[in-house]
């Protein structure tokens, strides 16, 4: 008897698949970076020594931003990878190497037992899991972007900030949920590695999704000697593109981090709203940024990158300082401000996925979105906290809010130096 394939539902199984493999292992790296910070004074009181609880913290914080240095080196890496080999090699191998950085974590022995070599350990683990993401990002995206029915990218790229922020949103509530349930005692001795293991099994699974997929029509379609010639001088003669993904990131990483990652923490410290309720509004502020990303993604597919570039530049500029001043002893203020301003953080963060796979020609679209990226997150991103932090300490937090306000304006004037690259063909 013959089996008759029905050629719509196939292509509607093949395309879940991809979206579930490549979502999956980019909530898992967000996800990642969620609980560390969740979990830092945990980590601080087993990994180090107690005898100064303050330096221990400062420790593990340090220790993050060790995993913001490495992301450039892992954006090289597995750059190289996706551009030699193949994007699902690259975007395989990431994925596996974060749910070992995890595993390490949540095995780790404490200080109590082995000492200096506690810390040593997650030192590693952090290394790893930084090479790791700076790889995920630049595979994952072009992997997507080049898979994507090119009437459909805009709204295919919405699927990486889409399962980053629920990565994002699954370990708060993890966090939230075990701290309610367990003791203080409980979180000491072993709650504190469970999201951390959750995370490596997580990741496995997302090892094994990715190692079905198939590898992208664009990546195949290269020859030989394409996939062979020197990435040096390629890069240097994209230098202009590199400098683009600079320009078009510095503004929203920087607002990103403001405002979808630090706003909570700073409502709670600086402004003293309770940590529980400064957690709900970032859940309701996050998942208003979800709801927003394929409302852009659609908009660029029909009228544009370049004309939704600016509508979230622009008005993330715009509604920054008001948004600030809103925001003063209240969560409902918190989650006015954040839902305001992440509704226009996402219209270029729905998109930027596809509009740097469309700089870029195929032979070093990884490598060459990769760096760049990397570099800039690591060098804007990774110090907007602090910097946020210093200046307010000193009583100039306007200065700081002045330097994320020309930041945007900066990303705002790069998107006249990009061509209009909706529905271009990536094959080439």
């Amino acid at each position: 008897m013959t089996t008759i394939v029905d050629p719509q539902r196939a292509s509607r199984a093949a395309t879940r698949k991809t979206l579930l493999g490549t979502g999956i292992g980019n909530a898992v790296e967000w996800y990642d970076w969620a609980i560390y910070a969740t979990f830092t004074p945990f980590i601080a009181s087993q990994l180090f020594s107690k005898a100064d609880p303050a330096s221990a913290v400062l420790a593990t914080l340090a220790i993050f931003a060790v995993g913001f240095v490495a992301r450039p080196v892992g954006g090289f890496l597995f750059g190289w990878i996706g551009d030699r080999i193949g994007r699902k090699t690259s975007m395989t191998l990431a994925v596996g190497l974060a749910s070992l950085g995890s595993l390490m974590i949540g095995v780790a022995p404490s200080f109590a037992t082995v000492g200096v070599w506690a810390s040593l350990t997650l030192l590693v683990a952090r290394l790893i899991q930084g090479l790791a993401h700076g790889g995920e990002l630049p595979s994952s995206q072009t992997y997507l972007s080049e898979v994507a029915p090119k009437e459909k990218r805009g709204l295919w790229a919405t699927l990486i900030y889409t399962s980053g922020t629920a990565g994002i949103l699954a370990g708060t509530l993890l966090g939230a949920i075990l701290n309610m349930t367990l003791s203080t005692e409980a979180m000491n001795a072993w709650g504190w590695r469970v999201p951390f293991l959750v995370g490596a099994v997580l990741g496995l699974y997302a090892l094994i999704m990715r190692s079905k997929l198939h590898e992208t029509e664009a990546f195949e379609g290269e020859t030989a000697s394409e996939k062979r010639a020197p990435i040096w001088p390629q890069i240097v003669t994209h230098r202009k593109q590199a400098l683009q993904v600079v320009g078009l990131t510095v503004g929203l990483t920087v607002i990103y981090y403001i405002w979808g990652v630090v706003a909570p923490s700073y409502a709670a410290t600086v402004l003293k709203i309770d940590r529980g309720e400064t957690l709900w509004a970032s859940v309701v502020a996050n998942i208003v940024f979800i709801a927003a990303l394929p409302f852009w993604g659609k908009l660029s597919d029909r009228i544009g990158r370049k004309k939704v570039l600016w509508a979230g530049a622009i008005g993330s500029a715009v509604m920054h300082f008001p948004m600030t001043w809103l925001l003063k002893d209240s969560a409902w203020q918190l989650a006015v401000g954040m839902s305001v301003m992440l509704i226009f953080i996402a219209a270029s963060a729905a998109i930027v996925p596809a509009v740097y796979a469309e700089l870029f020609p195929t032979s070093i679209r990884t490598i060459g979105v990769g760096v760049p990226y990397s570099i800039c997150v690591a060098v804007f991103g990774g110090t907007a906290p602090y910097l946020q932090t210093w200046l307010g300490t000193i009583g100039l937090s306007n200065v700081f809010n002045v330097y994320a306000v020309v930041l945007l304006i900066v990303s705002a004037l790069f998107v006249f130096t990009i061509p209009e690259t909706k529905g271009k063909d990536l094959t080439h």
